[in-house]
C-alpha cells in the first residue's frame, strides 16, 4: 500500500512541505489544472508538477485525473479526436512516472452536493446531500454548491439537452468505444486507469449512472478483461448505495488485482438517500472502514490508497472536502489500520 494525498498544483493552499510532514506519505495525486478537457497535455507542465513533488520528497505516480470530455460520452463532435489526445496523455505520464490515472465516466456533473458547509455538533463542517433537496430542483434552473461556477447556465442547459434521451446501454457503448480507443495506450506503457464510481451512485436529472455496483463492474470487465482496466475504490461513493456491500467488493476484487486505487472516506445515512461526510474512524459514520481496510489486506491489495474527503476542523478555510488538518488524521487513522491488518 502506497498512501498518498490529493493535491491541486501550484495553487494550493496546502504546501507540499506540509503534506511531506504526514506520516508515511508516499506522493502526491494531482493533475494539469488549466488545459481544457480534450486537450493534449504540455510535457512541459508534467514535468514542472512531477518536479515540484520530486524537490519535496513526494512521487507523483497517481494523476486524478485526466477529464473525459462531454463529446466522448456523448460519442459526438470531435469524440474520436479527443479520445487520441487522452491517448496521448497516457503515453506522456507514463514516459514521466505515472502508473496509475483516477478518472470518471458521469455525464456532466462527476459528483453532486446540495451543502459544502454542513455544521457537525462538534462545530467541524463538511459535505453532504439531500436528496429532497435535488429532486425539488429544476434542472432548466439549476444551482448547485461547487457547481454554478462549472457552466454558464446556457452552457447547462444545452449540455443537459444533449443527454436527453440517453439510456445507460447508449451511454456504456459510448464508454466501451472510449476504453478501445485508449485501451491499446495503457497496455503499450504499462498504465492503469482507474474509474472512479458515481457520486452518487444513482441516476440524477434523467442522466443515467453506469458505474455504481457491483453490476456495473462486472459488464465493465467482461468487456474489458485487461489487468490496466481497474477502478478506484471510493468507499463514500460507493457506500452512498445502501445495497452495495463494501467489504466483499473490497475483498473480492482486490482478490482479482481490480483495484489499482483506493479512496477512504466514511459518511453519515441520513434517510434512505441522504448523506454527510464524517470522521474517517469507522464509528464516526456508517461505514465499516475496519473491515472495508481489512479486506483489501486480506485480498492482497498493493496498490494507492488516499484519504479522501475531511471535513474542515480547527477553524481551518479552504476548499471544500481539502483541507490540510481532518485528512492528515485521516491518514494517520489509515495507516494505523493497514500496518495492525497487515501485521495480525
Amino acid at each position: 500500500m502506497k498512501m498518498t494525498f490529493r493535491w491541486y498544483g501550484k495553487g494550493d493552499s496546502i504546501p507540499l512541505s506540509y503534506i511531506k510532514q504526514i506520516p508515511n506519505m508516499s506522493g502526491v495525486v494531482t493533475a494539469v489544472y488549466d488545459v481544457p478537457a480534450g486537450q493534449v497535455w504540455p510535457e512541459e507542465a508534467i514535468i514542472e508538477l512531477k518536479a515540484l513533488a520530486n524537490q519535496n520528497g513526494l512521487e507523483m505516480e497517481v494523476i486524478e485525473s485526466v477529464p473525459v470530455h462531454e463529446d466522448i460520452k456523448l460519442r459526438r463532435g470531435k469524440c474520436d479526436e479527443y479520445i487520441a489526445n487522452y491517448a496521448e496523455n497516457i503515453r506522456r505520464l507514463a514516459k514521466h512516472g505515472v502508473k496509475c490515472i483516477c478518472y470518471n465516466f458521469m455525464p456532466v456533473f462527476d459528483w453532486l452536493r446540495t451543502n459544502l458547509h454542513h455544521m457537525a455538533e462538534d462545530g467541524s463542517f463538511s459535505l453532504s446531500y439531500n436528496h429532497e433537496e435535488i429532486m425539488s430542483l429544476d434542472p432548466a434552473a439549476l444551482s448547485l454548491p461547487g457547481w454554478d461556477e462549472s457552466y454558464a447556465p446556457s452552457e447547462l442547459k444545452a449540455l443537459l439537452d444533449a443527454y436527453k434521451g440517453m439510456t445507460h446501454e447508449t451511454l456504456f457503448s459510448n464508454y466501451c468505444h472510449f476504453l478501445e480507443g485508449v485501451m491499446p495506450a495503457c497496455v503499450e506503457t504499462g498504465m492503469n486507469i482507474a474509474v472512479h464510481p458515481d457520486d452518487p451512485p444513482w441516476d440524477i436529472f434523467g442522466l443515467p449512472r453506469i458505474v455504481s455496483c457491483k453490476e456495473d463492474y462486472e459488464r465493465l470487465f467482461a468487456a474489458f478483461p485487461q489487468n490496466n482496466n481497474g477502478i478506484t475504490f471510493c468507499t463514500g461513493s460507493l457506500g452512498a448505495g445502501r445495497d452495495n456491500d463494501l467489504v466483499q467488493m473490497a475483498y473480492d476484487y482486490a482478490k482479482r488485482g481490480k483495484i489499482h486505487f483506493a479512496h477512504i472516506r466514511n459518511i453519515a445515512y441520513e434517510g434512505d438517500y441522504g448523506f454527510c461526510e464524517v470522521a474517517h474512524k469507522t464509528e464516526a459514520g456508517s461505514l465499516p472502514i475496519y473491515d472495508i481496510v481489512k479486506a483489501l489486506v486480506e485480498g492482497g491489495f498493493d496498490g494507492y490508497v488516499r484519504p479522501d474527503h475531511g471535513r474542515h476542523i480547527w477553524g481551518e478555510e479552504g476548499k471544500p472536502g481539502y483541507g490540510l488538518y481532518d485528512r492528515a488524521l485521516g491518514a494517520a487513522y489509515l495507516n494505523g489500520l493497514f500496518e495492525a491488518i497487515e501485521k495480525k
